[in-house]
């Protein structure tokens, strides 16, 4: 399992809860996506980010999938120019302790 970990900051926050909607629709359109959990922050401190997302993929071949299917696409061509900033983590397994 891959888990995919985006966090988003906007140069808009007002832009944070509709994409937080779009990607939650998005979400049962790509068979890629095995789960999604989506969060708005709720402190706004300096250092926030807006909105995090977290997916799994059963792989890097399913994340590929995923970031290439032409409904990500279609939605990244919304929000990348609304960013100001983003950071990414992929990582496989989780290791507790």
């Amino acid at each position: 399992m891959l888990t995919h970990v985006v966090l988003m900051r906007f140069t808009d926050p007002g832009d944070a809860p509709e994409a937080r909607h779009r990607l939650a629709e998005l979400a049962p359109l790509v068979p890629e996506i095995r789960s999604i959990e989506l969060g708005l922050d709720t402190v706004g401190s300096p250092v926030s980010f807006h909105l995090c997302m977290i997916t799994r993929h059963d792989d890097e071949a399913g994340l590929s999938a995923y970031q290439n299917h032409p409904r990500h696409l279609e939605l990244a061509s919304w929000l990348r120019p609304r960013l100001a900033d983003r950071a990414v983590v992929d990582h496989a397994g989780s290791d507790a302790g």
